[in-house]
This record gives structure tokens, C-alpha cells and sequence, in this order.
């Protein structure tokens, strides 16, 4: 049962890190677009892109959390012990964010526009980069077993963590750029395509060049992570980089679907490579996912939520995302439409 928990978290990790990476890489673009005037259409198709769906990119991380805590309580208190500070900073961030996207709409002044849209832009790049800390900190056994604290500060800032973080905040801003690739084409909006296309190769080359540093960090500094990723964890390490370059040889002949799928794929991998290299410890090398486990009848009541939830909530998420990309949710922040009245009423 431990090890069928485990599946479960590391899906939703998965989960998590494609709609809300994507999320968060939306908000660096909005970050980078530039002055009031030049960036005011990228801000437009980023927000068209994000508004439907922003809210409920983040249910995942609350699954992510709750299953954690449930099945892994262990692990769950060393690692909230140890690097609250970084998870503070992603909470505060997540927080942040998402008022200042809500009141950005609301607000009519532009230095009140600017003021909120500044704080969402730099709460995206916060997030995700404390997220990749947080994960190089586990990678790098500096989160200690038995629910005890670790250094608060060490513990995430060191070099593991450093190009972790770097590197969530690379391939979220290019897991984003490549979806509003597309969402710039159902826009029927030919220069933003072009604009998003030049950004999802920029950030497709510095993903690679950080994660070609991290061999080098990883070497010294993660042994054993490093050690899974030549051996078990290779073929997704090389699966990630083959749907990467795979994706931007689609954007370059304007296969925006399939350039998108790519890209998903690519973080995917990304992930899959993490958790099969670590695998089977939740804390290398002090913590295996069977000794981190929380009692049977608990892990089966998370098994019956859970089957419950993909039953009743993943097809509803699955709805609503299909609605968005067919442009049949109305724009947030719209106006309803007023009712004909008849000339009989």
C-alpha cells in the first residue's frame, strides 16, 4: 500500500508541476513584457490564457500536501520542519499572486494596474523557484528523518537547491510559453504566436544549460540522486530532452497542438526521472517510503478519497479545460450580458 501512496503523490507532483508550472510561467512572461504600452498585448493574451483556470491549477498542491501528510507523516514533519521558511515564501507567494491577478482587473488607475501587476508577476517567479528549492533539498539529504528539524537555512539555500530552483522557474516559464503559443493562435493573433514562439526557445536553452550545470552540482552535492539518474532514471532524463528539442522543431513548422503535448511531456519527464532516481526513499538516504508510512486503514481511506476524487473532480477539471480551450468560458471580470426584453413584457 506504501508503495501504491507513493504513485498516487508523485502523480499529483507530476500534475502540479505542468498546469501550475504553466501558471507560474505565465506570470514571468507578464514579468518580462515590458513597459505599460509594449507589453500591453502579451498581458491580454496571458491573461485570455490564465483567468478560466488560475484557481484551480493550485488544488493540486493541496492534494500533493494533504497526501503527504497523510500517508507519509514522517517525512511530512521533517520536511515542514526543516524548510518552513521556503514553504512560507511559496504560500505567501501563491497568496500574492493570486489577489493581485483578481484586483489588477478591478483597479482602474494604471499606477494601481502597475503596482498589482508587479506583484503578481514577481509572486510567479517566487513560487516556483521556493517549489524546486524545497525539492533540491529533499534530493540532496539535507532533510533529516525521524521529524526533526534541519538547518533552516542551508537546507534550501545551498546548490542543489539553487539549480533546482532555477530550473522549475526555466521550464515553467517554457511550459507556458509553448501553451500560449497556442492560445495566441486560437486568438487568431499571428505576432503574438511569433512573440511566445522566440520566448519558448529562449527559455527551452536556458532550461538545458541549467540542467547541464545541475550534472555537475548533482555530481557533488546529490550523490545518490545523481547516481539513480545514470542508472534507472535515464531513459526519462533522455525522453525529457528528446520531447523538448521534439517541441521546438514543431513550433518552428507551427504544429502548435502537438508542440504543446511535446512540451508536457518533456516536465513530465522531468519529474518521472526525479522520483524513479530517488526511488524507493522519500528522504534519501535516511527514510524509504515503507518506513515512512502512515497505518493501513489510514492509507486506505486516502485510497477511497482519492478514488472518489477521480471520479467526481478529475473529470469536472478535465470539463473546464476543455471549455477554455474552446473559448466557450466567458472572460473574467465581463460584464453579463443584459436579457432582450420582449415588447409584450
Amino acid at each position: 500500500m506504501s508503495t501504491a501512496a507513493a504513485v498516487i503523490l508523485f502523480a499529483a507532483i507530476t500534475v502540479y508541476a505542468v498546469f501550475g508550472g504553466a501558471d507560474f510561467g505565465a506570470g514571468f512572461w507578464d514579468l518580462v513584457a515590458g513597459g505599460a504600452r509594449r507589453g500591453q498585448r502579451p498581458r491580454e493574451v496571458i491573461d485570455h490564457s490564465i483567468a478560466p483556470v488560475w484557481e484551480a491549477n493550485h488544488v493540486w498542491l493541496i492534494f500533493v500536501f494533504v497526501v503527504l501528510w497523510t500517508c507519509f507523516p514522517q517525512a511530512y514533519a521533517s520536511i515542514t520542519l526543516t524548510l518552513f521558511v521556503p514553504l512560507t515564501l511559496a504560500a505567501l507567494g501563491i497568496v500574492l499572486r493570486g489577489a493581485s491577478f483578481a484586483f489588477r482587473k478591478a483597479v482602474i488607475r494604471t499606477r494601481d494596474q502597475r503596482n498589482f501587476g508587479a506583484a503578481f508577476a514577481l509572486g510567479s517567479v517566487l513560487v516556483p523557484y521556493c517549489l524546486g528549492a524545497v525539492v533540491g533539498s529533499v534530493a540532496s539529504d539535507r532533510v533529516p528523518a525521524g521529524g526533526v528539524a534541519g538547518d533552516p537555512w542551508s537546507s534550501w539555500v545551498n546548490p542543489t537547491s539553487v539549480v533546482c530552483g532555477v530550473l522549475a522557474l526555466c521550464t515553467s516559464a517554457y511550459l507556458a510559453a509553448c501553451f500560449l503559443v497556442s492560445d495566441a493562435g486560437r486568438l487568431s493573433d499571428d505576432t503574438m504566436v511569433a512573440y511566445f514562439r522566440r520566448r519558448a526557445v529562449a527559455a527551452a536553452v536556458a532550461a538545458g544549460l541549467v540542467a547541464f550545470a545541475g550534472i555537475f552540482v548533482l555530481s557533488n552535492d546529490a550523490t545518490y540522486l545523481f547516481d539513480g539518474l545514470k542508472s534507472r532514471g535515464l531513459v526519462f532524463v533522455i525522453l525529457s530532452a528528446a520531447l523538448g528539442l521534439g517541441a521546438l522543431v514543431l513550433l518552428a513548422r507551427h504544429a502548435r497542438r502537438g508542440a504543446r503535448l511535446a512540451a508536457v511531456g518533456a516536465v513530465v519527464s522531468v519529474v518521472a526521472a526525479w522520483g524513479v532516481a530517488q526511488w524507493d526513499y522519500l528522504l534519501p538516504t535516511s527514510l524509504t517510503v515503507a518506513d515512512a508510512a502512515a497505518p493501513t486503514g489510514t492509507m486506505g481511506a486516502v485510497f477511497v478519497a482519492t478514488g472518489l476524487a477521480a471520479v467526481l473532480i478529475v473529470p469536472a477539471f478535465a470539463l473546464l479545460y476543455v471549455l477554455d480551450q474552446k473559448s466557450l468560458l466567458p472572460e473574467e471580470g465581463m460584464p453579463e450580458p443584459t436579457p432582450i426584453r420582449s415588447t409584450h413584457d
